[in-house]
């Protein structure tokens, strides 16, 4: 361990003694801007580097809140635990489903603050919670006591790829996927450890769950393995491959917090004419290639065989795409767009893209919306020409 490393080990102990506890306390709710007050009027009776170990801390747990929601509060978080940790919510997903496969004790490799372990301590499970960083593994340790799990999670500080979890029915692996000083990793090779990897250790167990970036090449998947896409309140948040769940479909999109999850093969859906309305698929759905899914149930088709725009004649509500009614649909013209809007009197203006050159933020600026009125601009293309469509939220 680097003497960095050391001592910022050392800081986040001294967070657990009873005085770094009162100390985060008394931190509670304290404003950005409240921070400098706060440590001046602290370092009278703390040690200073106590009181910058703990403002830092109280900033992490700020940030962590829209992961972990007020539990956040309670926990120990690194920098790089709070940006790589899994929501809260997506976790508990992946949790049940586990459960449900009947997996008893599982493998968190890779594990980081604990957010994982903690989702599959609570659905039940008994979990071995590895990492290499000493800093991850002291988060994810002090989080399950803090939670009461410290009985369901042991934590381990050692190299995923030296660990021995032949005791284990199933494994959870969350390789790395960012480089040392930043930057995103989407080569799964390049991933630490690699994917073909991970993939060998799931052969060996009952059941495993390796997540990947949700951008990964489909024909990086291996056959044998179930993908799944999630999405959280409209947002991808991961993806991750299944093995050992018996016949599966080869692709899932779940979409969170409801529930809902649709399976199938990627296929092509058949292309046509704009109809009075369109289905914008959630994100999850596109990425799992499952758009001729929704189409079928709505009863249409793409507006342009390569984008994955729905239109059709009728409304069929679906959770797995957000409809708009479809008012105009002309060539792209910024002036006659501007002029458009500008009759309609429209001041709120959503816009929409794909495939499209032009960016939402460009066109808004020099459509200049103003008005009492709503609407949603979609640019897309439709037999290779630019085009705009005008539409609202449907009802039902």
């Amino acid at each position: 361990m680097t003497r960095v490393a050391a001592t910022e080990l050392d800081a986040f102990r001294a967070l657990l003694t009873d005085p770094g506890r009162r100390l985060l306390d008394d931190l509670g709710g304290l404003a950005p801007g409240d921070e400098l007050a706060a440590a001046t009027r602290l370092r009278r009776t703390h040690p200073a580097d106590l009181v910058s170990a703990a403002i830092g801390q109280a900033r992490l747990r700020d940030r962590a809140a829209a992961k972990f929601g007020p539990e956040a509060a309670e926990m120990y978080f690194t920098p790089d635990g709070v940006e790589q940790a899994t929501r809260a919510p997506v976790a508990a997903w992946r949790a049940r489903r586990f459960a449900a496969l009947g997996v008893r004790r599982v493998a968190d490799l890779c594990c980081g603050i604990g957010g994982d372990a903690i989702a599959l301590a609570r659905a039940g499970l008994s979990v071995l919670a590895v990492d290499r960083s000493p800093l991850a593994c002291a988060a994810a340790e002090a989080n399950a006591a803090a939670l009461g799990l410290a009985d369901r999670i042991t934590v381990r500080c050692a190299a995923v790829e030296d660990v021995d979890v032949s005791g284990c029915d199933g494994a959870f692996v969350d390789p790395a996927r960012r480089r040392t000083g930043g930057g995103r990793i989407f080569a799964p090779e390049a991933y630490s450890p690699p994917l073909s990897w991970a993939v060998g250790l799931a052969e060996r167990l009952p059941h495993a769950v390796l997540k990947i970036a949700p951008g990964v090449p489909h024909e990086a998947i291996p056959g044998d393995a179930e993908a799944e896409w999630v999405s959280y309140r409209g947002d991808v948040k991961e993806a991750v491959l299944w093995f050992g769940t018996g016949p599966a479909a080869p692709r899932r999109a779940t979409l969170l917090p409801g529930g809902d999850s649709l399976t199938g093969t990627a296929r092509p859906a058949p292309a046509g004419p704009p109809g009075r309305y369109l289905y914008e698929p959630d994100g999850a759905v596109i990425r799992a290639g499952l758009v001729a899914d929704v189409a079928e149930h709505v009863e249409g088709r793409l507006l342009d065989p390569h984008i994955a725009y729905v239109t059709a004649d009728t409304l069929c509500p679906t959770p797995f795409a957000t409809a708009y009614a479809i008012t105009d649909v002309l060539p792209f013209n910024v002036k006659r767009l501007r002029a458009l809007l500008r009759e309609r009197n429209v001041g709120t203006l959503t816009v929409k893209k794909r495939g499209f050159a032009v960016t939402p933020e460009e066109l808004r600026g020099r459509l200049k919306p103003r008005g009492p009125a709503a609407a949603t601009v979609f640019l897309t293309r439709i037999a290779e020409a630019p085009t705009v469509l005008i539409g609202r939220p449907a009802g039902p």
